[in-house]
């Protein structure tokens, strides 16, 4: 393939876990959204589903954001990594497997039915969403293994354009094809989950076979205990080092607008009422545009330099906050697609790469990259939270307004109330970002002063 030509055997494997686990991001993280909107409406508090999927998202989250620095430092120990790396994948793989069960079941019967599969659904969707997370944990820290920091910029963004190319595309696209071809949504559902859950596993096999760990120390006895009791070292180091503190500081506010609206998209479309075969097709267009910006996010990175480029993909989020919560028809979908798919893949690469640049021992690439990760998915608990109270906040208050409750409001009211309120809980998003755009900014470029870093 001429795209890859210049890159190593290694860094070519390394890529193609995007390629692999990009699946899960499309499918999982915008389908199904969908299909438990569906399921939620049969079950007897049907009342803001947005808000119910955003707690799901901040509880799986949590618990990975949690264990992510000891997971990291598990992963620097010399052979681990690898392991850890097959552990979290094999459970998120798994877990979707079981998802293609869920559509096949009845939920229509009773509102007990459809609550039990409702909770089968978010119960898959937080496994899933902890072996996706964790397991980029380790993917992450294997950058510094097969790749310079001269070319970790070009290498990280590449990845983030394979998986557009590959794994964000071509699922959906068989999905839509099926769809359109008069198959029925639930089958469509049952088959695309599965084949999402075949196309991670496979593609992760290059990783496996060609990706070596080269950072971390071998064991030597009583290395966890030790290892866990310096997790508290390193956050000291982390804040003695202003550059690195104050960049996580910041990548923890503005992911969390990037995060969220890749998380929320699709649900915040659906409680407004749009096309969901429409909404589709506006995400395949995000995944066929992914790989031309992300290539153009290199060659302005090279350019200008990382920061810069990171600095872009801010703003350009701030704007789409805005730009939702105005939101109302299908074609304003499509813009707001388009305006996802220019920086989506770029700010998330280069944050990566960023990072990476920053950590001062390569050697313990997996636990910076553990605290990197937790900062990623705090932002993540924090985005969908908060859309998910402001939007329950302002659709009970609708409800009481009107002198109705969940039980007494009708379909068509609820529809309405949830289409009304789910704006409020997009623009909260803008206060996050914002004071990651001030950390940014204007913090940032006071600390690099005397430095010799090229972010």
């Amino acid at each position: 393939m001429g795209l890859l030509k210049g890159y190593t055997k290694q860094e070519i494997s390394w890529m193609m876990y995007d390629w692999a686990n990009s699946a899960h991001s499309v499918i999982v993280v915008t389908l199904l959204p969908i299909f438990f909107d569906t399921v939620a409406s049969y079950t007897a508090d049907s009342v803001s589903s947005m808000s119910t999927w955003g707690y799901a998202t901040s509880i799986a989250m949590a618990i990975v954001a949690i264990a992510a620095p000891f997971l990291g430092v598990f992963g620097d120990i010399r052979g681990m990594r690898k392991r850890l790396f097959s552990i979290f994948m094999i459970l998120g793989v798994v877990a979707v497997a079981l998802m293609s069960f869920t559509p096949l079941m009845d939920f229509t019967s009773s509102t007990a039915a459809a609550g039990r599969v409702a909770g089968l659904i978010l119960t898959l969707y937080i496994l899933s969403v902890i072996g996706f997370d964790a397991s980029a944990i380790y993917y992450d820290a294997f950058l510094t293994d097969i790749t310079t920091p001269e070319r970790m910029d070009r290498v990280s963004t590449m990845g983030y354009g394979l998986g557009y190319i590959g794994g964000s595309t071509i699922p959906l696209v068989i999905f839509l094809v099926m769809n359109l071809a008069g198959v029925p949504m639930l089958t469509c559902l049952a088959v695309i989950f599965a084949i999402t859950a075949v196309w991670w596993l496979v593609f992760s096999l290059p990783l496996l076979k060609n990706c070596r760990q080269t950072s971390g120390k071998p064991y030597e006895k009583g290395d966890v205990g030790r290892n866990i009791r310096g997790v508290g070292a390193t956050v000291k180091e982390i804040i003695a080092n202003k550059p690195m503190l104050v960049y996580i500081l910041a990548y923890f506010f503005y992911i969390d607008g990037v995060h969220t609206v890749i998380s929320m998209a699709t649900t915040y479309g659906t409680n407004l009422g749009l096309d969901s075969t429409g909404m589709m097709l506006a995400l395949l267009l995000v995944q066929v545009l992914g790989l031309p910006f992300c290539l153009l996010y290199i060659r302005l990175s090279a350019r200008f330099g990382a920061r810069f480029m990171v600095g872009v993909g801010v703003c350009v989020y701030m704007f789409i906050c805005v730009f939702a919560f105005f939101m109302r028809d299908l074609w304003q979908f499509w813009v707001l697609a388009v305006l996802c798919a220019t920086s989506q893949g770029g700010i998330q690469a280069l944050s990566r790469s960023m990072f990476g640049k920053l950590i001062p021992d390569k050697d313990r690439s997996g636990e910076f990259f553990g605290f990197f990760d937790i900062f990623g998915k705090f932002s993540s608990i924090m985005g969908p939270a908060l859309v998910g109270v402001v939007s329950a906040a302002v659709a009970n208050g609708m409800l009481q307004k009107q002198g109705l409750t969940a039980e007494t409001a009708t379909a068509e009211q609820i529809d309405a109330i949830n289409a009304a309120s789910s704006p409020f809980g997009i623009v909260s998003i803008l206060l996050i970002i914002g004071i990651g755009a001030v950390l940014f900014f204007a913090v940032l470029p006071r600390t690099l002063k005397g430095k010799n870093l090229s972010i």
